[in-house]
C-alpha cells in the first residue's frame, strides 16, 4: 500500500419546495353601491350570513433526506489495541476538526506514474451506480500544532489536493468503496469514527490511522443505526466497532456536494488519482 509522491498530470476527466398552496374563496360579501347609504330593509324570515369558504390543499409529507435507509443492519466486529482518548477531539480522526482549504486544481481525475496497490478502496463503489462523479471542488487538508491543539496552514508539498468535493444528489444512498482487504470474515473497514456530518473508514481492524488505508466522508447523513451502533461501542471503550462490508449502505448525501479525503499509512493522497482510486 505504499504509494510514492510523484509528478501528475492532468486527464479527462431538493427537497422540491414544499407545495404549500392555499386557496381562499369568499362569497356572498355584497353591500350597496359606495356612493349611497345602505337603506334598511325588512329582517328576511331566515337568516343570511355572509358565508366565506376556505380551501387549503397540504403538500404530503416528504421524506426527510437524512431518512433511514430501509432494510439496513449492522454488526459490530473487534478492535486491535482500542484507544482511550476522546477520537472526536482528535484530528487523525475527526477530518472536520482537521479542516481543509480550497485549492485551484484540475476538477478532473490525474494521471500518475509508478505502481499502484490493486488492493485499494474504489471510489466509484461510494455511488449506486459506480460513476466516476463530476468534481466540484479541490482542498488541502490543514496542518496540525499537537502542543497547542489547533490548526496550521496547510503543510506544502505533495500532494496538491488531499480532499475533494463530488457532485451528488441531495439524499442519496453512499456506500463503503469497495477494496481488496478484509478486516476479519467478510468485513471490509471499521467505522473509526462518526458523527451527524462525518464518517472516518479504516480498512484495517487497528484503531489507528497509522497503518493502512483511512477514507474521509463529510457533509452525509450518517445511517441513523449505524452512528447509534458506534456511539454505544465507542462509549463502551471501543473493543469492538461496527464494521462494513464492501457497496453496504452507510448514509445519505446531504446536498450536493459530499467531500472525501483518504490517507495511506497516515499520509494524505491525491483522491484524483485514476491508478489508485479509480482503477475499476
Amino acid at each position: 500500500m505504499d504509494i510514492r509522491r510523484r509528478s501528475w498530470i492532468t486527464g479527462p476527466g431538493g427537497l422540491g419546495a414544499i407545495g404549500g398552496m392555499i386557496l381562499f374563496t369568499l362569497h356572498g360579501l355584497a353591500g350597496a353601491p359606495a356612493s349611497s347609504p345602505p337603506v334598511p330593509s325588512p329582517a328576511p324570515s331566515g337568516t343570511v350570513e355572509a358565508e366565506a369558504t376556505y380551501r387549503v390543499f397540504l403538500p404530503l409529507v416528504l421524506r426527510s433526506i437524512c431518512a433511514p435507509i430501509p432494510g439496513v443492519t449492522y454488526e459490530v466486529f473487534p478492535v486491535i489495541n482500542p484507544v482511550s482518548f476522546n477520537v472526536a477531539d482528535n484530528p487523525d480522526y475527526n477530518l472536520l476538526l482537521l479542516g481543509y482549504v480550497p485549492v485551484n486544481e484540475y476538477k478532473g481525475l490525474v494521471d500518475y506514474g509508478g505502481g499502484f496497490d490493486p488492493g485499494a478502496p474504489q471510489l466509484r463503489f461510494l455511488f449506486g451506480d459506480h460513476r466516476i462523479p463530476v468534481i466540484l471542488n479541490t482542498y488541502k487538508n490543514n496542518g496540525w500544532d499537537w502542543e497547542r491543539h489547533q490548526r496550521l496552514p496547510p503543510p506544502p508539498g505533495w500532494p496538491p489536493v488531499s480532499v475533494v468535493g463530488f457532485a451528488v444528489s441531495p439524499g442519496e444512498i453512499l456506500y463503503l468503496p469497495d477494496s481488496g482487504y478484509r478486516i476479519g470474515l467478510d468485513f471490509q473497514a471499521h467505522v473509526l469514527y462518526a458523527d451527524e456530518n462525518q464518517i472516518t473508514l479504516k480498512y484495517t481492524a487497528e484503531d489507528s490511522t497509522a497503518q493502512g488505508y483511512t477514507a474521509y466522508i463529510t457533509n452525509l447523513c450518517v445511517e441513523p443505526s449505524l452512528l447509534a451502533l458506534y456511539r454505544q461501542w465507542n462509549a463502551w471503550g471501543r473493543s469492538r466497532l461496527p464494521a462494513l462490508r464492501g457497496g453496504q449502505p452507510l448514509g445519505r448525501a446531504r446536498g450536493t456536494q459530499i467531500d472525501v479525503g483518504i490517507r495511506d499509512n497516515n499520509v494524505f493522497m491525491d483522491p484524483r488519482s485514476r491508478k489508485d482510486w479509480w482503477q475499476r
